[in-house]
Formats: C-alpha cells, structure tokens, sequence
C-alpha cells in the first residue's frame, strides 16, 4: 500500500521531500527578504545548474518554470 509520502514525482523526489525542499524555499525568501530575494533565487539557480551539470536541462526547467505565470 502506497502513502503520500512514498509519492514520487516525475523527476524523482518524493513527494514529502518536494513539500520540504518548497517549505525551505519559503523560509529561505523570507530571510532573505523583499530587497534581496531577487539576488538569492538568481544565486540558487546558478548553484544549483552547476551542480545539474546539464545546461540544456536547466534551460528546460527554465522553460518549465515560466509556463503559466500571471501577467
């Protein structure tokens, strides 16, 4: 019998460990705060495309996060 939290999504973490990584997210933007969440989410990015070691598939995720926003 599966749970929740033995979910996994389609790139491969749980989906307990994308709920966690997004509530770290959250706590990391705010205490970065409104004059510097800019600054810390492109510094993320670039860590964590150097750490993918896949430019192309950055690129994709890139593309992926951009589908749908408002405005």
């Amino acid at each position: 019998m599966s749970t929740t939290s033995d979910t996994t999504a389609p790139e491969g973490l749980r989906l307990a460990d994308l709920e966690q990584v997004y509530d770290h997210l959250a706590e990391a933007l705010d205490t970065a705060g409104p004059a510097h969440g800019e600054l810390f989410l492109v510094k993320l990015a670039l860590l964590l495309a150097q750490r993918l070691g896949d430019a192309h598939a950055f690129d994709e995720c890139v593309r992926q996060a951009l589908v749908e926003l408002p405005g």
